[in-house]
């Protein structure tokens, strides 16, 4: 497992593979997804939306741990790892929601647990506060999901990516508080050649693109217009102190979803289920565990 404290070097070992890549057509869509488990309720697990994100590198040392009590399914997002490399300019984001609820039909899966970091936690509670929901939401655990995006040099650090180690590097250094992970060379070639699929640059960009007669954001970012108390699932967000792509102190903001239960890592960065693994992965499983019980 990664360290459980600030350090710097690697490498940092790689965990056991206890999935299988499976892919499904979903509409025409050639879909990439990650299976392990055999358990009687499906978690499925929405990845960031980073440059060179993907189910695997983002949810390999949590699988293991959800697998050992439940099915997992791990999808591509469309555009991202596996999945056909395609970007719907006019819906957008909801074009990706709307797939992966199409994936999941196509799976059977009419309920199941989320678990979504970053991008993925973010399309999550948006939709949990939806009226009419796509997703088959029983439960939902949000890893630095919501809040507010501010503009600083970490937020244009992950857009202006351009393709180079030393790009990737500043990436990690912006998503993870521990040093460790950028300094490792391994971890950060994967990263970079997960990036530089083809196609994965150019999906991944063109969500950053705007038209000229599209108003810009604001100078101080993207603000967070999520009706949380619209929200009407069990609910546990999870957030870093150390998180710099985050308003310090946005976990407030998720206090307002009804009877959510909101945790601080006093040690973690933006992606905490990766560097703070084993204890993100206790804190997700025992939550979900414990609505089976009451």
């Amino acid at each position: 497992m990664p360290p459980t404290e600030p350090c710097v070097g690697g490498p940092l070992p790689r965990p056991q593979r206890v999935w299988s890549d499976r892919f499904v057509d979903v509409g025409g869509i050639r879909t990439h997804y990650l299976e392990a488990g055999d358990g009687p309720r499906t978690v499925v697990l929405l990845h960031s939306g980073e440059f060179g994100a993907s189910a695997e590198l983002c949810w390999e040392y949590n699988i293991a741990a959800f697998a050992e009590r439940y099915r997992v399914l791990a999808p591509d997002w469309l555009g991202f790892g596996e999945t056909d490399k395609l970007h719907d300019f006019v819906s957008k984001s909801d074009r990706m929601v709307r797939h992966m609820a199409a994936f999941l039909r196509v799976l059977d899966v009419d309920e199941a647990y989320f678990a979504g970091a970053s991008m993925g936690a973010t399309r999550l509670v948006q939709e949990a506060a939806r009226p009419a929901q796509r997703l088959p939401l029983a439960a939902m655990v949000l890893v630095s999901g919501g809040g507010f995006v501010p503009d600083n040099a970490h937020r244009r650090a992950l857009l202006g990516y351009d393709g180079t180690a030393e790009g990737m590097q500043a990436i990690l250094r912006a998503a993870l508080a521990d040093e460790a992970w950028a300094d490792d060379e391994a971890y950060v070639a994967r990263r970079v050649a997960s990036s530089l699929v083809p196609g994965a640059w150019e999906a991944t960009a063109a969500a950053r693109l705007k038209a000229p007669n599209v108003p810009p954001r604001s100078d101080f970012g993207q603000a967070d217009t999520i009706a949380y108390e619209q929200v009407g699932c069990p609910t546990l967000a999870v957030a870093g102190a150390k998180d710099l792509l985050r308003e310090p102190g946005y976990h407030h903001a998720l206090e307002r979803i009804p009877g959510a239960r909101v945790e601080v890592f006093d040690d973690a960065g933006h992606l905490l289920n990766i560097e703070r693994a084993e204890r993100f992965n206790a804190l997700a499983v025992d939550f979900l565990t414990s609505l089976e019980e009451s």
